[in-house]
């Protein structure tokens, strides 16, 4: 009981209780009016006027959008307490029923119970600004951050010195009334929280305005390597004529040493953990400059050679390029599908930590398990297991997260213990409070499986707590090029700022690890806290199997990994 009082004061924490006041006032509306139908069902004149006041929650409703919404982007997180008005306006052509009206409004009463705790307990911490200017929205962007924002004490962020850094770009945007500068100064202002789960989404015409953050296409990507070499990698005909080719290192880019050019010339793209900003540097350094780049290489004699790229248009090898590293195509794999790799090596992708139904995972997720999923799982790896499977690769790249039900139930299969997973949060006077505990409890059918899981960067949210989860059972070897993530806390926030050309969305509900302070999200030092136990190897063959080949290395790696264990 206490867990769930917790997860209820968590879940009530993460939101605007502003929000929730009104939502109660919509339902005590809907048990005065069954009061008053109960009252006046025999008394024609007074039901007219009943059917009159069935009016009121829709004319609530109606006053709450107008104050705080304002934008059809945002009913999403009020549907429920919409949904109540609704059903009122249902009641009102059945009031004279004699017959079955007892049930029906039984059943109208048990929906405005479910809508309102529905709303209530999810976080909703949702903000208009359109109405004001760039400057104006963004100052209450800051403002509304500062307050709201889950890890502001523990990334150490001040957000006043931040709002006056990005101001001035700000002002100049909206003096040139160009919405594409307004979202890069937004955007720079959100990347320097380097927190995964906070999107800036673009709202204009993307043709007509620029943004600092496009990348040219000069006919080549790069990638460093273990060794600290920078190579060239999905280059094309027109970089191929002048004599670089995939696997020709680098050495300068504008006249700068290329390392020197990554940590100098790149943006801060906002990625929580450094070392894997690092690795895809010189892959974001590829697409920048001007119309024209002057890069070095090395011939095929050693020898250190200068050509100028020029601007090809429509950036495409980057992509290319990023798609490989991250071996995004798995995603098209149907979510917790299965396979034999060999004789004697399962495997499991999992895109994404759903159960594919959204009220399912809303209940899971409040309850910290699923019954459900753990009988799909079992059932996959028994399967796996008639086929000859002696050992199992879990694939979590690319993973773009959802809830940790899905984990949990897996876990409890690989183990017979007993493992803490997270805890859920609250924050008072500058101390982190657990009001809920969540745990992983073992029934082991599994837990002889000798388990490689699989993660990247691009692995995130749920996503980046499944890495977290597995890498705490014995059995399970946590493996990649690349750390997760580094983004764990609970979405919540948005800011729709002006005229809808920039909306922010964030953290606001606070997930805590064993240690009582947030899990798994980076500090300022953005050194990760939930790296890879095991990083696999990334060097000049690795690249070329990688970027030339087509090939999924880093599964090849996990299964001879696991062949010699």
């Amino acid at each position: 009981m206490g867990n769930f009082i917790g997860t209820l004061r968590h879940n009530l924490d993460g939101g605007e209780k502003i929000h929730i006041i009104w939502c109660v006032a919509i339902m005590l509306t809907m048990l005065i009016l069954a009061i008053l139908h109960h009252k006046w069902r025999f008394n024609e004149h007074k039901l007219k006027k009943w059917q009159d006041l069935c009016f009121i929650p829709l004319l609530i409703t109606i006053v709450h959008f107008c104050i705080y919404v304002r934008d059809v982007s945002l009913v999403n997180s009020c549907t429920p307490m919409y949904l109540i008005a609704v059903l009122a306006l249902l009641m009102m052509p059945l009031a004279n029923m004699r017959k079955g009206y007892r049930v029906i409004g039984s059943v109208v009463g048990v929906l405005t119970l479910v809508f309102g705790v529905f709303f209530c307990v999810l976080p909703k911490n949702a903000h208009n600004f359109m109405g004001k200017s760039y400057s104006e929205s963004f100052h209450e962007l800051a403002q509304e951050m500062d307050r709201s924002y889950v890890l502001k004490e523990w990334k150490d962020v001040d957000f006043s010195a931040l709002e006056n850094k990005y101001m001035p770009m700000v002002k100049e945007a909206e003096q040139e009334k160009d919405p594409g500068k307004f979202a890069d100064a937004v955007k720079m202002f959100c990347n320097e929280l380097h927190d995964g789960h906070i999107m800036v989404k673009r709202n204009y015409d993307t043709e007509k305005y620029t943004s600092v953050f496009e990348l040219k296409e000069y006919g080549l990507a790069m990638i460093g390597l273990d060794s600290g070499e920078v190579i060239a990698v999905c280059t094309t005909d027109e970089v191929n004529r002048l004599g670089i080719e995939d696997g020709t290192v680098i050495t300068k880019w504008n006249g700068k040493p290329v390392q020197q050019a990554a940590a100098e010339d790149v943006l801060d793209r906002g990625e929580p953990v450094k070392a894997n900003a690092d690795k895809v540097s010189a892959m974001y350094l590829s697409g920048t400059g001007g119309d024209t780049v002057e890069v070095s290489f090395l011939d095929k004699s050693g020898k250190e050679q200068t050509a100028v790229l020029n601007d090809l248009g429509e950036n495409n090898t980057f992509y290319e390029a990023y798609d490989a590293f991250t071996q995004i195509q798995k995603a098209e794999q149907p979510n917790f599908s299965t396979k034999m790799l060999n004789d004697k090596c399962g495997y499991i992708t999992m895109n994404a930590q759903s159960s594919g139904s959204g009220l399912r995972d809303i209940i899971n997720d409040l309850s910290g398990r699923s019954d459900y999923l753990k009988k799909i799982f079992r059932k996959k790896l028994n399967s796996l297991k008639e086929q000859g499977m002696e050992y199992l690769v879990i694939d979590l790249r690319d993973n773009m997260g959802g809830c940790d039900a899905p984990t949990v139930s897996f876990c409890e299969l690989l183990t017979n213990e007993k493992y803490f997973t997270h805890g859920l949060g609250l924050y008072r006077n500058g101390e982190y409070i657990c009001a809920a505990e969540r745990y992983i409890r073992g029934t082991g059918e599994f837990a002889d499986l000798k388990v490689v899981a699989l993660t990247n960067l691009e692995c995130i949210s749920a996503g980046d707590a499944a890495s977290l989860y597995l890498s705490k059972l014995p059995n399970v070897t946590l493996a990649g090029i690349t750390d997760p993530s580094g983004s764990g806390q609970e979405t919540g926030g948005c800011c729709v700022l002006s005229d809808s050309v920039v909306e922010v969305l964030y953290p606001t509900g606070l997930l805590l690890g064993e240690d009582g302070v947030p899990y798994i999200d980076t500090k300022a030092d953005r050194v990760s806290r939930d790296p890879v136990e095991v990083r696999i190897p990334f060097d000049y063959d690795a690249a070329m199997k990688i970027f030339r080949d087509g090939e999924d290395y880093e599964l090849e790696w996990a299964v001879n990994y696991l062949n010699e264990q």
